[in-house]
């Protein structure tokens, strides 16, 4: 089943550089969106503000009847965003969207910042 990566790309860390011509969620964007190109099980999306400020650059991770995610407080990197579709891709592959910790690439670990179980059919 599909996994959608919702991106912010209004995110802007502390320190952006309005000069950049890009949001740090814009740039994490386009990486994660190079990164899942052609991956299987893995669609994105871009979306104006996931309302975690605070916590910049954020994501979501949805797929219908599993376990959802947010995480945040990413560096717009390239190693991140192979990160997330790593992650994706696994959640992607679990029934339940439960992916055991000892298979979660580092990148994501430590950038939790909530779970929501499914909605009942």
């Amino acid at each position: 089943m599909t996994t959608v990566i919702t991106i912010c790309d209004t995110c802007k860390r502390d320190g952006w550089d309005a000069a950049s011509g890009a949001t740090d969620g814009e740039r994490l964007a386009a990486l994660i969106e190079t990164a899942a190109d052609g991956v299987e099980g893995i669609t994105t999306r871009r979306h104006s503000c996931l309302m975690g400020c605070a916590g910049a650059c954020n994501v979501t991770l949805q797929s219908p009847g599993k376990m959802a995610y947010t995480l945040g407080r990413f560096d717009p990197e390239p190693d991140v965003a192979e990160g997330i579709v790593a992650y994706a891709t696994l959640h992607s592959r679990a029934e339940t969207g439960v992916v055991p910790f000892r298979e979660w690439p580092q990148a994501i670990k430590g950038h939790f910042v909530t779970r929501h179980p499914p909605l009942d059919p």
